[in-house]
């Protein structure tokens, strides 16, 4: 073979073997006793995904397009389709009237799990938040990569401990659990306004949700033991770990 034509293939076969190697992939798993609705919204660009339901025990595997990517990753619960065909759910529904979110995010609250992918450096950032509240319990778990790459959890039902001007009801149910900010849009809960600033203290609403979660974001300015890093891992989201 002539030898620039040689050269020409190892360098492509080593172009696409690297671009795979740092191709990211998301699973979903269910691990919960009845099927969950999850979604994803990009906010930099939407996924081929963006709706789609899970049967108990099933999981779907989502490609991450190249570059940073920022977005995040919810289940909708208690879902059904009218009469007239528009798809709905009690908790965590994102108002698109059909399985797919197509772009739109879901309502409060929703227990999220928040990525950027080959961020600052290179490294994914990754946490589960309760910033808008809790519906269904779930870890995000590193597969692979290097650095830090802990687990991020909200592995406890909340729903059942929920203060009850917090609680969110379908009928007599409680579905869902509001965060403080979610509830009351003031600023100290929110850390808005005169509370946008990197120590915006604590309330008794965001300590409740860490005192559950600690290895969860629990408001809006809860970085410090919250925010997990790692290189170049894929993932596995579990709703009911």
């Amino acid at each position: 073979m002539n030898t620039q034509i040689l050269f020409f293939s190892l360098a492509l076969a080593f172009i696409v073997f690297a671009a795979g190697a740092n191709a990211t992939t998301i699973t979903i798993k269910n691990n919960c006793q009845r099927t969950i609705w999850p979604a994803t919204l990009g906010g930099s660009s939407q996924l081929s995904i963006t709706g789609f339901e899970l049967a108990p025990q099933g999981n779907k595997s989502v490609d991450i397009p190249d570059g940073t990517w920022i977005g995040r990753f919810w289940a909708r619960d208690i879902c059904s389709t009218d009469a007239s065909g528009s798809f709905t759910c009690a908790a965590g529904n994102c108002g698109s009237g059909k399985i797919e979110c197509n772009g739109l995010s879901g309502a409060t609250p929703a227990t999220l799990v928040e990525f950027t992918i080959r961020g600052d450096g290179g490294k994914d950032f990754y946490d589960v938040s309760n910033v808008d509240g809790f519906n269904i319990p779930v870890s995000v778990v590193p597969q692979g990569g290097s650095g830090d790459c802990q687990e991020s959890i909200c592995g406890v039902n909340i729903n059942g401990d929920c203060l009850p001007e917090l609680q969110f009801k379908s009928g007599n149910d409680v579905v869902g659990c509001l965060s403080g900010c979610a509830k009351f849009n003031e600023d100290r809960f929110c850390c808005t306004g005169a509370f946008d600033k990197p120590d915006c203290p604590p309330t008794d609403y965001s300590r409740f949700f860490e005192e559950k979660c600690p290895k969860a974001y629990s408001y809006a300015k809860d970085d410090k033991d919250s925010t997990f890093t790692c290189t170049n891992p894929n993932y596995l989201i579990t709703f009911c770990p």
